[in-house]
């Protein structure tokens, strides 16, 4: 055992590898260091998880002089640590380690893809209430429902909890050292923001590259985790949804469509697929809000991907509504700052979104271009309905902004985004 984990430890001085620095996500992270608190760290496959936990044991050993034997990694994705399978192997794999390297004081424990163990979380949990010995967890996990099922039954209100999103358009930006402008953001909106594709060469080698993670995201994350019987339905809701970014649905609508396609489903199965889909971070449901009425309706939703790289480089390419993408590029930006998002209605009209975090509110409709007077009349109208003070935006790809109107802003994508 302790041989098959030392290569991917780093008690003798090994490079640790981190990557381009994710410095909001570390700096958030660091907060609650030294607190007994279980750090757990979620977001979809390869959008960095494992390298800001890189970061972080990096972090601890250069910054915080912990010394490197105190420091146990075990990344769940690698072959070699497939001897792992439960949580007693968990426990002997902490024992060995203990035993051969003697650790003195707190021990911190990082287990990548910690899912991938059965029933971890009573070994976590058992980790957390240990009196004897002081130990500081840490894990990663791709799938939400690691907080609404293991993590809220076993460890209520013993942890806190990240969620990692794909590079931002600020952080492509400081991978590639680009400057800030239209050319750079609609570059953005080709590539999306995981970070192994901007180190292949063309889009042959992404498309490869994207299509195999998304096998993997509905194989392991959907298909393996919730026992899916018809895993053919379930590929062909995702290709669904994301063909169809930012349109309202409700999910008697896409029964119809399926079934019209010859495939035999109810509303109960696609109900529960979205919901996994949406667990493993492929894609993001949208409700609407009734703005004057203040409540949320359930009916129909909009859909939106963690990343458009598997709408850009997996649909045909005569499927280029940049609006769409630019729609959908703002929804996880405003997701990304943490707000909580809806697809406005007021008297009949939509507003492309209601952001809200705490009492802060944002009011934005997303276009591509300002084209003539009737889409700038649309656009801004909407926003003109509503009559309370918050900050509304209009926000679009064009190469100059209009002064604003009645309060409401105009701004450049490339400048609104985090």
């Amino acid at each position: 055992m302790f041989e098959a984990i030392t290569p991917y430890n780093f008690w003798e001085g090994q490079n640790i590898p981190t990557g381009y620095k994710r410095s909001i996500y570390l700096e958030h992270i660091q907060k609650f260091i030294g607190s007994a608190l279980i750090k757990v760290i979620l977001g979809q496959r390869r959008v960095g998880k494992s390298y800001i936990m890189r970061m972080m044991i990096s972090s601890l050993i250069t910054e915080q002089k912990i010394p490197a034997e105190n420091i146990l990694y075990l990344n769940m994705d690698l072959q070699p640590l497939g001897f792992i399978q439960d949580s007693n192997d968990l426990i002997k794999v902490i024992e060995v380690y203990r035993k051969t390297l003697k650790p003195q004081g707190r021990i911190y424990i990082f287990i990548d893809e910690v899912q991938e163990i059965s029933g971890w979380e009573k070994t976590i949990n058992s980790l957390s209430q240990d009196y004897q010995q002081e130990y500081e967890v840490f894990i990663t996990g791709s799938n939400a429902n690691l907080l609404s099922k293991e993590l809220g039954t076993y460890l209520s209100g013993r942890f806190v909890s990240f969620e990692i999103f794909p590079f931002s358009y600020g952080e492509y930006l400081g991978f590639h050292q680009m400057p800030r402008n239209k050319q750079t953001l609609i570059d953005y909106l080709h590539l999306g923001g995981l970070p192994e594709n901007y180190r292949l060469a063309d889009d042959e080698m992404r498309t490869n590259y994207i299509s195999s993670l998304k096998d993997s995201i509905i194989l392991r994350d959907v298909v393996g985790r919730y026992h899916v019987r018809d895993a053919n339905l379930l590929e062909t809701l995702a290709n669904f949804i994301t063909d169809s970014i930012g349109s309202l649905f409700s999910i008697q609508s896409i029964v119809r469509y399926l079934t019209s396609h010859r495939y035999k489903t109810n509303v109960e199965t696609i109900g529960n697929y979205l919901s996994f889909l949406a667990a493993a971070y492929y894609i993001y449901p949208c409700e609407r809000y009734d703005i004057k009425g203040k409540k949320i309706f359930s009916s129909e939703k909009k859909y939106y991907l963690n990343d458009l790289a598997f709408k850009y480089l997996l649909t045909s390419s005569f499927d280029r509504g940049w609006s769409r993408y630019l729609e959908n590029l703002i929804f996880i930006d405003l997701k990304r700052q943490g707000y909580t998002v809806y697809v406005g209605q007021i008297r009949g009209q939509e507003i492309d979104f209601v952001a809200e975090r705490g009492a802060e509110r944002l009011y934005v409709q997303v276009c591509y271009i300002l084209a003539n007077e009737q889409v700038i009349e649309r656009e801004f109208h909407n926003l003109t309905i509503i009559r309370d003070n918050y900050t509304k935006y209009v926000i679009s790809l064009d190469d100059m902004t209009l002064n604003n109107y009645q309060g409401i802003k105009h701004v450049q994508a490339w400048d609104f985004l985090s």
